[in-house]
């Protein structure tokens, strides 16, 4: 067979594969235009009160990361997955097309966090962070409203942002590292009885509690012995100044004293006045 035979043979073998090969790169953006942001986003990596739960995670606000690759229409998702299925995961073309929070169980993914591109421009706002999971009075609704529902399992998880604007995405950042949440305890593993303590424990607490005790009616008796000394000198003080300062003086009755000479009692209430000349006797 001729070498122009077998470079048709190639051609057409090129020509079937190609659909294949557009589709695999529609899924990454590059047969779309689609912006590769070399941005990765984490998890905060300082000490953070709530940073991993068993039901969500924070994340690092991605400011001044979109810049010139959004404009004031567009917005910025959060897509979510399985670590396991993030790389089958397909740009939704629409905002109609976008995978719920529901769906999770089954399709491995979902898009949540929907915010105005502007939210994310320079300088960074309050708070700093993003809170994956955190909204428990959504989902089961029917709605196709993004939900930030809780997770239903500890994962592990990655995530990427993914802007989109009238006509479909237009940039995507880089996947995460795998983020694995707390796991909760399970019931049976807790035992509902307290655990027995050794009996030297239980013989330092009793020395303990003995010489507390003790202190504390050392205490008592002093403060009640102060107390009652200032009591009894306070009476002593008053005794002493009622002995000093109150005498009792014998007062001799007042003795009945003469009418003075040629007075003449009056009746009572009256006084006494000097008597008077009688009167001189009728002429006959």
């Amino acid at each position: 067979m001729s070498g122009a035979g077998r470079c048709s043979r190639t051609h057409r073998d090129t020509q079937m594969e190609l659909p294949w090969v557009l589709l695999a790169l529609a899924g990454t953006g590059a047969a779309t235009g689609l912006a590769l942001l070399p941005y990765v986003p984490r998890v905060p990596p300082g000490a953070l009160p709530g940073k991993l739960t068993a039901s969500t995670f924070a994340l690092e606000r991605p400011c001044c990361v979109f810049g010139r690759h959004a404009t004031a229409t567009d917005s910025v998702w959060l897509v979510v997955a399985f670590a396991n299925a993030s790389a089958d995961f397909r740009n939704p073309p629409s905002r109609d097309s976008v995978p719920l929070y529901d769906r999770l169980p089954t399709a491995r993914s979902y898009m949540t966090l929907e915010t105005a591109a502007a939210a994310f421009a320079c300088p960074a706002p309050s708070p700093a962070f993003l809170r994956v999971g955190g909204d428990t009075g959504c989902g089961g609704q029917g709605s196709r409203d993004p939900c930030n529902g809780p997770l239903p399992s500890p994962g592990p998880y990655r995530v990427k942002f993914l802007v989109m604007g009238c006509h479909g995405p237009t940039a995507e950042t880089r996947w995460s590292e795998p983020i694995l949440l707390r796991r909760a305890s399970s019931p049976s593993t807790i035992s509902p009885a307290p655990q027995r303590r050794g009996s030297a424990v239980l013989t330092v607490a009793s020395i303990l509690a003995g010489l507390g005790a003790a202190l504390a009616a050392a205490a008592l008796g002093a403060v009640g012995a102060k107390a009652w000394g200032s009591l009894c000198r306070q009476d002593l003080g008053t005794s002493t100044f009622a002995r000093s300062s109150y005498r009792t003086h014998h007062i001799p009755p007042a003795l009945p004293q003469p009418p003075p000479p040629g007075c003449t009692c009056s009746p009572p209430g009256l006084g006494c006045f000097p008597p008077r000349a009688p009167a001189p006797c009728p002429a006959k």
